[in-house]
């Protein structure tokens, strides 16, 4: 493992495919209800500790710090704040994107996590931005986190 900074992002590599060909991934219990919540109705959910009251966006099934079965699922609503920005330039490919794309961690008050999504109808992004999601039309959604088409600033 090298420590040395990458300067030139054309010396970066992606790995494109499948790792392993009989590999399959779940969404597991708290998976699947969170893109159900979303896909069905448009909610970004949480799971709270009935212990600690932390509430974890992504849910998990337990708590990180006490290990209490996280049952209470609650909204945190579509309104966040981000904490921390990437702008891409290039595609995967390592192409030049026609215009750049930024991408952020999005964290919802009163909950501990958050959500990395894209950002658009903006040229301009600051740590701090207040933000809201845009979810696509309810007959495009799949139950997956492209269901949230982007994140938008707050007016």
């Amino acid at each position: 493992m090298s420590i040395e900074k990458i300067t030139n992002p054309l010396k970066t590599r992606h790995w494109l495919g499948n790792m392993e060909a009989h590999y399959v991934y779940t969404l597991g219990v708290a998976g699947e209800r969170f893109f159900k919540e979303l896909k069905e109705n448009g909610r970004i959910m949480g799971a709270k500790c009935p212990r600690c009251g932390i509430v974890y966006v992504p849910p998990r099934m337990y708590c990180e710090k006490c290990f209490a079965k996280l049952e209470e699922w609650v909204d945190v609503g579509r309104k966040g704040v981000i904490h921390t920005f990437t702008i891409a330039t290039l595609d995967i490919d390592g192409k030049k994107l026609e215009k750049p794309e930024i991408y952020a961690l999005i964290k919802f008050e009163g909950a501990h996590g958050g959500i990395i999504h894209k950002i658009g109808e903006t040229d301009t992004v600051f740590i701090g931005m207040k933000v809201e999601a845009v979810l696509k039309p309810f007959e495009e959604r799949k139950a997956s986190i492209n269901d949230i088409a982007y994140f938008r600033p707050v007016k």
